[in-house]
């Protein structure tokens, strides 16, 4: 019914300018790299096992992350304890941690010179070394776990209260409960999981540039930005941009199609008290995991505070460079959700579609395809940071348009005839009517884009002016140069602002937000 209100007339320009924006850098920039690119017969030795080692990481990684991710989410479904809520507000943390932040951090517990390592060295055994295959899927492990875990919970959230109580009465064991319902709920969410986190690992870049390399631990993204940065070879960039994307694309239809429905059934809502299992395997579960995560945090504060009165001027300026970017692609990219929002209302959910299309596209493609289509007519160094914006709003847009398109729909459900009968439209109905009920996503939108962007170490490589670079960069810079001191007290800092871009994008969407 909403979507034949036509609510706001403003919204068909602004909407379709950024459908055409989606699709230049989507599909655009893989028709640049698909002319550019030569046939799968140029691809080496090398490219094809940057291929395969990309999938088989991927692959060990998304299957630890939701292996390691059931007991913890088992007992954080059965267990109440004081400090659970912040335990699983923790949990969404590495999903906007920098990742050259969490890098560091995890270098700093398992590197070399790490306390793992040192303790070793105190015994008289051998360091440990995190780079290579192993400390790609270390990384991974860390920041999909959590991610795996708050996914599968909810799964076990989803179970109705009165399966669990009918089979309490009839006396099922731990292992009764595990059979017969919490392994068909496993068996319908868990390859969803797998294969969302397949993706991510399948796309993530500043992992194997800062603990890959080398023949037999180089991903296809790290593979395009050598063949760009190093050789300038930007057919290869570009045919190995092409596999990249059929990749994804294979993947984002796999995950839509593999799901088992589990056949639960629908409850009263009823919180259901469990006190079937283990306690203490659920707290070593929990505990195990808590360490793991904060561990590395903790690294980052102790190292980085002594350190911070020593930051140089480069370094300050990179971090102001960082903040206002990250500002202009959180408010570039609520503007996008807005306006596809508003658009998909008179349209039907096939404009919202094209909202989604950068989840199948990685930013080193689009930035190749970017590079292919403007470099002989602009100075590439001077669109780093505009295309780097521009870039980052497009990959924030997915998570903020989830957010924001259900909570408008509801909106025009139930206000939309109300406000057709005051003759509120456009510009009055847009700021009476729809965004005092949409502050709360959009403020969450805003905070996601503004730390994602902020610790992006994407786009911004294949373009960037080392004079010019934002913090993440630099850090890495800092980290390849063994500046570790200065590395730790930047990383802080980057910390430090993303958390507090997120926090006060979200707090301002949910102060004085009651309507």
């Amino acid at each position: 019914m909403a979507e034949r209100v036509q609510p706001i007339s403003l919204s068909n320009l602004g909407g379709a300018a950024v459908v055409a924006l989606l699709l230049v850098l989507t599909l655009g920039t893989l028709g640049a790299v698909a002319w550019r690119a030569e046939e799968l017969s140029a691809l080496t030795k090398n490219d094809w096992s940057a291929v395969r080692f990309t999938l088989w990481q991927a692959a060990v990684s998304a299957v630890l992350s939701a292996v390691c991710a059931i007991p913890v989410a088992r007992a954080l479904a059965r267990r109440q304890f004081r400090g659970r809520a912040l335990l699983l507000t923790v949990l969404g943390a590495p999903f906007i941690l920098p990742v050259v932040v969490a890098v560091l951090g995890l270098l700093a517990v398992y590197g070399r010179s790490g306390i793992i390592s040192e303790t070793l060295n105190w015994a008289g055994l051998e360091p440990i070394s995190i780079y290579g295959w192993h400390g790609v899927i270390l990384a991974h492990v860390f920041f999909n776990l959590p991610l795996a875990t708050r996914l599968i919970l909810q799964g076990w959230l989803a179970i109705p209260a009165e399966r669990f109580r009918l089979a309490q009465s009839l006396g099922f064991t731990s292992r009764d409960m595990a059979r017969h319902l919490e392994w068909p709920m496993l068996r319908e969410v868990l390859p969803g999981v797998v294969m969302v986190i397949f993706l991510i690992c399948t796309t993530s870049f500043a992992v194997a540039l800062a603990l890959g390399g080398g023949p037999k631990a180089t991903t296809i993204e790290l593979a395009i930005y050598q063949a760009f940065r190093f050789d300038f070879d930007l057919s290869k960039a570009a045919l190995l941009g092409l596999v990249q994307f059929v990749i994804c694309v294979g993947l984002a239809l796999a995950s839509f199609a593999i799901s088992v429905p589990s056949g639960q059934g629908a409850g009263l809502d009823r919180v259901v008290y469990r006190n079937d299992g283990s306690r203490v395997l659920d707290g070593i579960a929990i505990g195990v995991v808590a360490l793991f995560l904060i561990t590395p945090l903790a690294m980052i504060v102790a190292k980085g505070l002594p350190g911070l009165p020593e930051l140089s001027v480069n370094i300050l300026s990179a971090a102001w460079r960082s903040v206002w970017v990250a500002v202009l692609s959180a408010g570039l990219t609520v503007v996008m959700a807005l306006s596809l929002a508003l658009l998909s209302l008179k349209w039907g959910r096939g404009v919202e579609a094209v909202g989604y299309l950068s989840v199948a596209a990685s930013p080193l493609v689009i930035g190749t395809g970017l590079f292919i289509l403007t470099y002989r007519w602009v100075d590439p160094v001077l669109l780093a940071l505009p295309v780097t914006v521009v870039v980052n709003a497009a990959m924030s847009l997915p998570f903020t348009l989830r957010a924001v398109s259900p909570a408008l729909r509801q909106v025009e459900a139930d206000y939309g005839r109300l406000a057709a009968s005051l003759g509120l439209t456009g510009w009055a109905r847009l700021r009476i009517v729809v965004l005092p009920r949409l502050r709360r996503p959009l403020g969450f939108g805003a905070g996601l884009a503004a730390a994602l962007s902020m610790g992006d170490l994407g786009v911004i490589t294949l373009f960037a002016d080392p004079n010019h670079a934002t913090l993440p960069l630099a850090l890495y810079n800092l980290m390849t140069a063994y500046r570790m001191q200065e590395a730790f007290a930047a990383a802080l800092v980057l910390l430090a602002l993303s958390l507090a871009l997120f926090w006060l994008f979200d707090r301002g969407g949910r102060v004085n937000a009651d309507l």
